[in-house]
């Protein structure tokens, strides 16, 4: 495929996926989401059990299952807006855990049957946990062209900052890259997502160059404390509210996580009345 047709099937792509369901949009080259900074430190990184991570028997420390045929990443966002909380609550016997993480999987399974219905082209849709075959979403929607990597340790997408969602696809196709972009918005903030993190988790350099022999670290300089924020989850959960599940009648739980760190960014907010 010549790159003019490549860069062609790319912006098609984009747009075939803002069609059905998705606020924004990218791809990016596997190789290099492989290069990327959390994939090359995933490894040096203590084991983590924590929120957002799931348990797979026989799994190594730093596994990461590289779809072997990949040659391309699709990237989809939706927008998690402030006045939409319950997009992100957790909820017990939802398929996706929340309305927002379902959102993502209609999207992606739309835009994966549009690949082989328009253009014979395979796509799949990779799962969330990197313990289940998932790569880091944030990476990849950097190079894809999203946004940047914030201080909040959260993807910044110039639209919607940092509330917003991501899944991804991958392709056995090399495809044109929508990024990166020349956009960070926190180079002159004063930082009021450090300030509103419940358990000051980013409030002190915990991770270094030098050790870790990277210059983009977790929080950017390393200020990411992963550990104090996985207090405030735990605290999130003691605080659930019981709900019945589905139509099985069990009990269930609704657990509002902490967003603090993402509503406080101004990139993209909702003005307020």
């Amino acid at each position: 495929m010549s790159a003019a047709a490549s860069a062609a099937l790319s912006a098609a792509i984009v747009r075939a996926a803002l069609d059905r369901g998705a606020d924004l949009a990218g791809v990016a080259r596997i190789d290099d989401v492989r290069g990327s900074p959390s994939h090359r430190i995933f490894g040096l990184l203590e084991e983590y059990s924590g929120a957002g991570s799931t348990m797979v028997l026989g799994r190594v420390h730093g596994q990461i299952d590289w779809p072997e045929k990949a040659r391309s990443v699709i990237i989809i966002a939706v927008r998690h807006p402030e006045e939409e909380p319950h997009l992100d609550w957790w909820r017990d016997g939802l398929s996706g855990g929340t309305e927002g993480n379902r959102l993502l999987i209609d999207a992606g399974a739309e835009l994966a049957a549009w690949l082989v219905a328009e253009h014979g082209i395979a796509a799949g849709v990779l799962p969330y946990h990197i313990e289940k075959g998932g790569i880091f979403l944030k990476d990849a929607a950097v190079l894809a062209g999203l946004g940047c990597i914030g201080r909040n340790n959260i993807l910044v997408t110039p639209a919607y900052g940092p509330r917003v969602r991501l899944r991804c696809l991958v392709v056995d196709i090399e495809l044109e890259s929508t990024g990166p972009v020349d956009f960070d918005p926190c180079l002159d903030c004063d930082m009021p997502c450090r300030a509103a993190c419940p358990q000051s988790a980013m409030a002190r350099i915990v991770r270094t160059k030098e050790e870790y022999g990277l210059d983009e670290l977790p929080g950017r300089e390393g200020a990411y404390d992963r550990d104090r924020c996985e207090v405030q989850m735990q605290a999130d959960v003691g605080e659930h509210e019981g709900i019945t599940r589905g139509d099985s009648g069990e009990p269930g739980k609704l657990v509002r996580y902490c967003r603090r760190c993402e509503t406080a960014c101004w990139v993209g907010a909702t003005p307020r009345k």
